[in-house]
């Protein structure tokens, strides 16, 4: 019997979807925090809008963003996995 060889994979780099969803998450929420100080200083900027809609618009913003930036980021290859692992 002979014992199959190991099989050593180099550190995976950090995916590319991950970077760019993380980026365009934080860059959002710093929008975010900006608009809600300018927000507080004059809430008549956002007063025609109903309650529940004022509420659930700030975190869809950064949801938002972050799933189109990983949408439209590159996969990163491996190269380095078996090719029914890629």
């Amino acid at each position: 019997m002979h014992a199959d060889p190991q099989i050593t994979y180099s550190k995976p780099p950090v995916e590319t979807k991950v970077k760019a969803m993380t980026l365009a998450s934080y860059l959002a929420g710093v929008a975010g925090i900006a608009v809600l100080q300018a927000v507080s200083a004059d809430p008549s900027m956002i007063a025609f809008l109903p309650d529940w809609v004022e509420a659930i618009t700030l975190p869809l913003l950064p949801t938002a963003l972050a799933a189109v930036a990983g949408w439209k980021a590159q996969h990163t290859p491996r190269p380095d996995l078996p090719a029914d692992q890629r």
